[in-house]
């Protein structure tokens, strides 16, 4: 299973994640933002988006972050959203 074995800030508007395979990948706090994978960001039933890049304020980011288990971390932003878990499979397919 492909794990990070480090996550932490690229600059103001990057997270970092180095997996457990030597990969690195880097990603833009608004574009995880923009990718919650919450109900309240998209339809349990359709799997519509229901967010819009309109909606997601200049300058988000993640204040911290937590583990979930051992699949997922889980993101506290800037405009008070904390609600996603991204698990790991679905981070590295970002």
């Amino acid at each position: 299973m492909l794990t990070p074995d480090a996550v932490r800030r690229a600059g103001d508007h990057e997270l970092l994640l180095v997996w457990n395979d030597g990969s690195r990948q880097l990603l833009t706090f608004a574009s995880l933002r923009l990718q919650c994978p919450c109900a309240g960001c998209v339809d349990e039933m359709t799997g519509a988006r229901l967010i819009r890049p309109e909606r997601i304020p200049a300058g988000i980011h993640a204040m911290d972050w937590k583990t979930v288990g051992n699949y997922a971390l889980q993101f506290r932003w800037s405009d008070g959203h904390q609600t996603g878990i991204y698990s790991y499979d679905y981070l590295r397919s970002l």
